[in-house]
């Protein structure tokens, strides 16, 4: 079954839920195809303790503040959830579930998007599918023969699964920080905490009001042809967060040089030391979700797609939403993907005027 509208937006979390906020204001005909069952993005899929770095006023999609979370200064995730699920209803925007975009194809005047539940053919298409479910696993050697458990972040729930283990935690930025924090304060494991580089704590007042702050600056500053700021980047890689500081302040957060190679029964270093391990946690980053795209041949270097903006450079009556800083400042953010989300749709509305 072959339907129409003027817009598709892939993707039904934050930076989906944002564009169709904006689209629903400019009283354009669109749909939001989302391959989560149920609404809350990947949030519904974090380990338990996360939290936002930001209070929930600083944390909000556009038209909706979040409201605090009772006896928390940081929601949860599970708060994050209840929030986006009450923002897709309080604006009754057309999100169907369980929908899996397989393709999106140039079709004459029309881009016609293939889903698991039929084709649509529309005028412009918005994919803000994120990074979730194209996590990132490094080619270090002997992965293939460690004989323990290998997850990635998207496996982590919680410290009592590995309860009596020796764990390596891998990778240097947030996730690893907080996940290697909860096993060390929880201390039913034995963590090893293992980065690429010396770990780069934020200083502990930064949060992600500044963090948003800098990242716009460094964005106007680029567009503006004025020297790169850095961006976040320059502050530091990990937020310190209540746990992360608690755990290193406490000494249960001090990181290993990233090992050269897995064994059955573990890692090993350059200098020929090792550390036995029963599970690796991969905190390594994702990828964009963009395999949807690729009949539209637009990709260039790092697996990115050139855009102006969010507009892509190679097919004009597509937009990407929230993929990270090269699709707007803080656009992977709650509290940065509402302005942006209004600046594509703005230009997709002009599209189809």
């Amino acid at each position: 079954m072959t339907r129409t509208c003027q817009v598709v937006v892939t993707g039904g979390g934050q930076a989906g839920l944002a564009a169709g906020y904006h689209l629903r204001r400019q009283g354009l005909d669109f749909v939001i195809l989302d391959a989560e069952a149920a609404p809350g993005g990947s949030w519904q899929h974090m380990w338990d303790s996360l939290h936002l770095f930001s209070p929930a006023q600083y944390s909000s999609l556009p038209g909706r503040l979040m409201p605090a979370q009772p006896g928390e200064t940081y929601p949860g995730a599970g708060h994050v959830v209840d929030y986006l699920a009450d923002y897709e209803k309080r604006y009754d925007l057309p999100v169907q579930h369980g929908t899996h975009v397989q393709a999106v194809r140039r079709d004459g005047d029309r881009l016609m998007v293939e889903a698991d539940s039929g084709t649509w053919r529309a005028r412009a298409v918005i994919s803000a599918t994120g990074t979730w479910s194209r996590p990132f696993l490094p080619a270090v050697p002997g992965r293939s023969v460690f004989a323990g458990r290998q997850l990635h972040t998207v496996n982590y729930r919680c410290p009592a699964d590995f309860a009596g283990q020796r764990v390596i935690v891998v990778g240097g930025g947030n996730s690893g920080a907080q996940i290697a924090a909860d096993l060390a304060i929880d201390g039913r494991a034995k963590v090893t905490w293992v980065t690429q580089r010396p770990p780069r704590f934020l200083p502990n007042d930064i949060d992600g009001r500044a963090l948003f702050d800098v990242a716009t600056a460094r964005r106007r500053a680029l567009d503006a042809g004025r020297d790169d700021t850095g961006g976040v980047a320059s502050l530091g890689d990990i937020v310190a967060v209540s746990p992360v500081r608690a755990a290193r302040d406490a000494g249960l957060l001090t990181a290993m040089p990233m090992f050269t190679r897995l064994t059955t029964d573990g890692v090993r270093w350059a200098d020929g030391s090792g550390a036995d391990a029963d599970t690796v946690i991969w905190c390594t980053g994702f990828r964009p979700a963009l395999s949807h795209l690729a009949p539209l041949d637009l990709r260039g270097p790092r697996g990115r797609i050139p855009t102006n903006g969010t507009c892509a450079l190679g097919e004009p009556r597509l937009h990407l939403l929230g993929y990270g800083d090269w699709t707007g400042p803080a656009s992977a953010t709650l509290i940065g993907v509402g302005r942006t989300a209004r600046d594509a749709v703005r230009e997709v509305t002009g599209l189809l005027a």
